[in-house]
């Protein structure tokens, strides 16, 4: 269940960023708000998931999935540069979340 935080809190994490940009410097409202709405969420359940897990592979997989996720939106929706580099490199930090996990202990 705490894995399943981690990676919830990840994709929060994606929206926050997102947000982030989409605000424009906290200028519009609404992104604004939802920024505000993502981040409390992705810290919350990133919280609540160090009850139980070592916090180097959760943070680890935390940022990697919000790295990975706003990386792959950006790109997808945004119009973001995509590259065959930018996809192997991302292809690389989802493999080592996917490491990290299986790595993990629980307490």
């Amino acid at each position: 269940m705490a894995w399943l935080l981690v990676i919830v809190a990840g994709v929060l994490e994606t929206g926050f960023a997102v947000c982030l940009k989409l605000s424009h410097g906290f200028t519009r409202l609404w992104p604004t708000v939802a920024f505000c709405a993502f981040a409390l969420g992705s810290f919350g359940l990133l919280t609540m998931s160090l009850k139980k897990l070592d916090v180097g592979p959760a943070y680890a997989v935390w940022t990697g999935i919000g790295a990975a996720g706003t990386a792959i939106y950006g790109m997808i929706f945004l119009g973001d540069l995509v590259s065959t580099l930018k996809i192997i490199s991302i292809s690389f930090v989802i493999i080592g979340v996917i490491g990290l996990q299986l790595s993990g202990s629980a307490h």
